[in-house]
């Protein structure tokens, strides 16, 4: 595989002065090389123009969408129209492809099982690993690829100093989406490629969708889970699994009894507002116990931990934590990184120990560890 498969720079100037800036080139020779490329499109501004980057570098780019969910956000008669339109409009074939059995199976039942156990799921990490970092790519392969390609907010690149394919952060600040990704195949990062790696502004890609008359130029983003477009987690949880409201004992740290639940997935660790209980101080859910259904609350001190156990490990840029090491970690997706030294504790299980307290350690969370700009690994909070 070669070493030099994009460089995207984030210009003002539209497609064509990205494209002078970093043409797809040999390695060797230099000489523009077409690569054949199957990209996931959600029918939004940042695949579209994802794919629109791609055909103007010179790969040979093939649409997917994937059809997961009746009436999700990402998979309705909106998403798959705009999503062929688009493929229609820069010359590019589109396929949809069924995977709403695997999409059942990978993230709406962890999704349940973890809310049934008094977990707190981001279900984008499971459907990046499961769904569009790997039954993708077995697509692509079928289709003859070289590579898959979506419009996330990361970048992949060969790393002289690690000798291997790394994951790193965008350029795109706090819309960079590094966090979300790392789960995916480690063997599979040199195959991935994000078009949108370099750019800094979300206006810059609507800019090159209005330049090149994209419809979808202006549509505005989904934020919700893409199976919940309503946002309301709750009653999709009642409507579609076994966990109904279920009263319970809201408790303080110290064993006093303050007040009454309706059911434990009605909350997660952190939370103050919508506790129903009358205090001296503010309160924030520190914890639950399942078998007693039981919320246990307390004061913000509470709240704050020194150390966490992170399970369900996936390792990118070393195969193993062979001694303790100095790393930056974020907890959730929309908290800030900070630092600590992880520990391996036995073959799926690492200790992070952090410099300064940290608010809000999720369990059912991700754990994301970083050096500098690089993805070192991650896995889930178990507490």
């Amino acid at each position: 595989m070669e070493k030099v498969k994009k460089v995207l720079i984030g210009m003002s100037g539209g497609v064509s002065e990205a494209v002078k800036a970093s043409p797809v080139t040999d390695s060797v020779c230099g000489t523009l090389k077409s690569k054949k490329v199957l990209i996931g499109m959600s029918g939004g501004v940042d695949s579209s123009v994802s794919a629109l980057l791609l055909k103007e570098q010179g790969y040979e780019v093939i649409g997917t969408t994937m059809e997961l969910f009746n009436g999700g956000s990402c998979c309705n008669q909106e998403t798959y129209i705009d999503a062929k339109n688009v493929c229609a409009q820069i010359g590019v074939p589109h396929f949809i492809y069924n995977f709403k059995e695997e999409f059942k199976k990978y993230v709406i039942d962890d999704f349940i099982s973890c809310y049934s156990n008094c977990l707190t799921p981001n279900p984008c990490i499971e459907c990046n690993k499961y769904m569009k970092f790997s039954l993708m790519y077995e697509k692509a392969k079928i289709l003859g690829c070289d590579y898959i390609a979506t419009g996330h907010y990361a970048k992949t690149e060969y790393s002289e100093k690690y000798g291997r394919w790394v994951l790193k952060k965008s350029h795109a600040g706090k819309k960079d989406q590094s966090y979300v990704l790392w789960n995916i195949p480690k063997d599979l990062i040199e195959h991935v490629i994000f078009p949108l790696a370099d750019f800094e502004s979300k206006e810059d890609i609507r800019k090159i969708a209005r330049e090149n008359n994209l419809k979808v130029a202006n549509k505005p983003d989904s934020e919700d889970i893409c199976f919940i477009p309503d946002g309301n987690y709750k009653r999709f949880l009642e409507g579609n699994s076994a966990i109904k409201p279920k009263s319970g004992n809201i408790v303080h740290v110290d064993g006093r009894i303050l007040g009454r639940h309706n059911g434990l997935y009605n909350y997660t660790i952190g939370q103050r507002k919508g506790l129903g209980v009358s205090y001296k101080e503010p309160l924030f859910v520190v914890g639950f116990d399942k078998e007693k259904n039981e919320v246990i609350v307390g004061e913000k001190q509470y709240i704050y931990k020194s150390e966490m156990i992170v399970k369900n490990i996936n390792l990118l840029l070393v195969d193993d934590i062979v001694e303790p090491m100095r790393i930056n970690v974020k907890t959730r997706y929309s908290t800030l990184e900070t630092s600590a030294t992880i520990e391996k504790m036995n073959d799926d299980a690492i200790k992070v120990v952090f410099d300064e307290p940290v608010a809000r350690i999720t369990p059912g969370q991700s754990a994301v560890f970083y050096l500098d700009d690089i993805v070192v690994g991650g896995g889930k909070i178990v507490k």
